[in-house]
């Protein structure tokens, strides 16, 4: 197998030592560089062409996130293996976006992060037990804020009924007989829907009903 070139970047000299001692045991590691900020390791990324770079978040100059935004622009090829103190939400989406490979803790086994090099140089990727429950969150919240901003998720169960039969053309009366309801009920939830969706007439209940698939263009 062809050696992979790693770039260490680590503001702490403690930290780069120890991934060298654990690298030894690794021939197929090649490491060819070190830096102790982000814009040095920029400057050596772009010059040394390292296949994978293991990088801190905490630096001084330019920190871990903009570093590897810069890294990857510039070097799109290069796997950035974030190594860090750091769990924060904010931190792991926003590296993730970066399209970094892997992320691991400090606080965990130094035989974790050769796990990540191993699965990164296969292409793969690696992340820390507490990235994909961080990421599962997120995208939770995510689906949760674009409910939020849809209208159609403020209807209730029974609106939501009565407007996938206005929408198929149903008459008031014919819906108040389908759902065993008065026709008075019926026009107080056509009114709240047409409230809530923030319409105005038939046609645009119909538009929203196409939009989400509760009838056929």
């Amino acid at each position: 197998m062809e050696e992979t070139k790693i770039l260490i970047v680590d503001d702490h000299r403690v930290v780069i030592e120890g991934i060298k001692s654990v690298l030894r045991d690794h021939p197929e590691f090649n490491i060819v560089g070190e830096a102790i900020d982000g814009r040095q390791a920029l400057e050596l990324a772009t010059s040394l062409h390292p296949h994978i770079v293991i990088m801190d978040i905490s630096m001084t100059d330019l920190n871990g996130v903009d570093a590897a935004k810069q890294i990857k622009k510039a070097r799109p090829d290069t796997q950035i293996v974030i190594y860090t103190m750091h769990s924060n939400k904010e931190f792991v989406v926003e590296l993730f976006r970066q399209g970094v490979s892997a992320y691991v803790l400090k606080d965990d086994p130094l035989s974790d992060l050769v796990l990540a090099l191993k699965a990164v140089q296969g292409r793969g990727t690696y992340f820390s037990t507490m990235a994909p429950t961080i990421l599962l969150k997120h995208m939770e919240e995510l689906e949760e804020k674009i409910k939020s901003q849809d209208p159609y998720e403020r209807l209730s169960g029974r609106e939501r009924e009565v407007f996938a039969l206005l929408a198929e053309g149903k008459r008031i009366r014919e819906i108040a007989e389908k759902l065993f309801i008065s026709t008075k009920t019926v026009e107080s939830h056509k009114y709240n829907i047409m409230k809530k969706l923030e319409t105005r007439s038939m046609v645009d209940l119909i538009r929203i009903a196409i939009r989400k698939s509760l009838i056929k263009a």
